[in-house]
């Protein structure tokens, strides 16, 4: 199956997803290139940003899954195809 690299960036205001987050993140894992979390203290939040390689259906599948907790926005990026 074809696969594509993507940037899945997240933003948690509801500490209380985060076992949820991690837990999901750990069933994706195999997909997963990298991954960065920064606590940002000021506003109480969290900042994370997944890196994959996944098809695109994977992808779509954790980004929905994701944005479904509670107190986690998403937005996914992926590399524009050739014309």
């Amino acid at each position: 199956m074809e696969t594509r690299v993507a940037l899945i960036g997240i933003v948690v205001t509801d500490g209380e997803s985060v076992e949820q987050l991690n837990k999901l993140l750990h069933v994706y894992g195999e997909y997963i290139i990298g991954r960065m979390g920064l606590p940002y203290k000021k506003d109480k939040l969290s900042i994370i940003s997944i890196v994959l390689d996944a098809p695109q259906d994977v992808i779509s599948a954790l980004s929905g899954k994701l944005g479904a907790l509670e107190g986690v926005s998403t937005k996914t990026i992926t590399p524009k195809t050739g014309s």
